[in-house]
């Protein structure tokens, strides 16, 4: 049995991958911006099987409440040994072009605040000798693109970020997983034209579920995103800049 923390839990990816915990009985805690959301949330998750649910209401944003939130959900579940960090927002490319005010908004949310985080909870799992950090970065951070450099730029410094987390903890015993998913069926993206790349949630948190449970360090979702995303690394600055991507 898990005791497990979810920033941003209300995300479709977070409540899909939390049904997986669910399932197995864990003990979830869960946070997130709405209290309507978060408590129809934990009373499914209970019903799937959730041994203990407890809920925050809390902007991922509002980091000087980061160490409180740790501690008292650390207190309240009797320990915690699982992390998933699941919260951001799409940017809006053009609006961030237009004013460096929404880039930073844009970075504060999607970067400054999971760092925040995994500086609280990577010391307490270091101490603590055990533990597993999931983030939710994405393939979006692997090469800068036009039309979504800025939200490029916060997932390529999270993913970053969660590599030198991997060098350190790794002698104490810390898994530090990175979840780099591509294009996701989600609210988040209703207004986007689907195709024959896009996964659905329940696919993404069913990936994250399997590499918690394999230990595994970086994973692309669905699977194919590895490839695609090697294909478009290797191509020479010189042609990559004047193509439109």
């Amino acid at each position: 049995m898990r005791h497990i923390l979810i920033i941003g839990a209300t995300s479709a990816i977070a409540e899909a991958t939390a049904r997986h915990f669910a399932h197995n009985g864990d003990r979830l805690y869960l946070v997130a911006r709405n209290q309507e959301r978060l408590a129809a949330m934990a009373s499914d998750l209970k019903t799937r099987g959730a041994t203990q649910v407890e809920t925050m209401v809390l902007d991922a944003n509002d980091t000087t409440k980061h160490a409180d939130l740790i501690s008292q959900a650390e207190t309240t579940m009797g320990g915690l040994d699982t992390i998933l960090v699941a919260h951001g927002t799409l940017s809006d490319q053009k609006a961030c072009e237009a004013s460096f005010d929404e880039t930073l908004k844009e970075l504060q949310t999607n970067c400054l605040s999971v760092i925040s985080l995994l500086t609280h909870i990577a010391n307490r799992f270091e101490e603590q000798k055990h533990g597993t950090i999931v983030v939710i970065s994405s393939v979006a951070g692997d090469r800068g693109r036009q039309s979504n450099y800025v939200y490029g730029t916060a997932k390529a410094a999270v993913t970053t970020f969660l590599q030198g987390l991997r060098n350190r903890l790794y002698r104490s015993g810390v898994t530090v997983i990175t979840i780099k998913p591509g294009f996701v069926d989600t609210p988040m993206t209703a207004s986007f034209r689907k195709g024959a790349l896009w996964a659905s949630a329940y696919q993404i948190g069913d990936g994250i579920y399997r590499a918690i449970q394999r230990k595994r360090n970086v994973v692309y979702l669905p699977w194919f995103w590895k490839f695609i995303m090697v294909i478009i690394q290797l191509i020479p600055e010189r042609f990559f800049k004047k193509m439109k991507l």
